[in-house]
């Protein structure tokens, strides 16, 4: 099975880009930060309520719980809410977009309900068509975020703990590698 594109600095600002120019710019824009800024899977990001995000004074929380029923796993994980990340946050929720209460979903959809896993794969996938990206799919953001993580030297352990894999290999597929990366390593000797 062929994995998702990891995107280029230059591909996810196009994303962004294409976004900005869209209806419901700030939810979708908000849906992609989270799979990038967050490694969430996509049907993580549909699950969230805006308990999950806010705590009860309305400010973005350090980290996201999400419960077990969320996850592709059934366990809980922490999503730790990185500067980037939180910036993201906060302007969503000072843009026009409708926030409900604790137990409202975080994400809706046009007619004001909850994204099913399937709906906002098939936004995702409409975002990168129309950026014009082959290859991409929700879980680009995903993968971006562990490839990341893993060349700027984070520990594989702590990669595979905030990606919520039970085990390093699942972890090392989705770690892109390309001959930039590799000359950059051998460099270092």
């Amino acid at each position: 099975m062929k994995q998702a594109k990891v995107l280029s600095e230059a591909e996810l600002k196009r994303v962004l880009s294409v976004i900005a120019n869209q209806r419901h710019a700030a939810r979708n824009r908000i849906a992609v930060m989270l799979s990038f800024y967050g490694g969430m899977r996509v049907g993580e990001i549909a699950h969230l309520k805006v308990g999950d995000v806010l705590d009860g004074d309305g400010r973005v929380r350090d980290q996201i719980t999400l419960l077990a029923s969320y996850t592709k796993t059934a366990e809980a994980r922490a999503v730790f809410v990185s500067g980037k990340l939180r910036r993201e946050l906060e302007r969503y929720v000072l843009s026009d977009n409708p926030i409900g209460d604790r137990a409202s979903p975080f994400l809706v959809t046009q007619k004001a309900t909850a994204f099913s896993a399937n709906t906002l794969c098939q936004l995702f996938g409409q975002i990168y068509a129309l950026a014009g990206i082959d290859g991409a799919s929700s879980h680009s953001g995903r993968r971006w975020f562990i490839t990341n993580l893993a060349h700027s030297g984070v520990s594989a352990k702590v990669i595979m703990t905030l990606a919520g894999h039970k085990h390093m290999s699942t972890t090392q597929r989705y770690i892109e590698v390309n001959d930039q990366m590799m000359k950059a390593a051998v460099e270092n000797l």
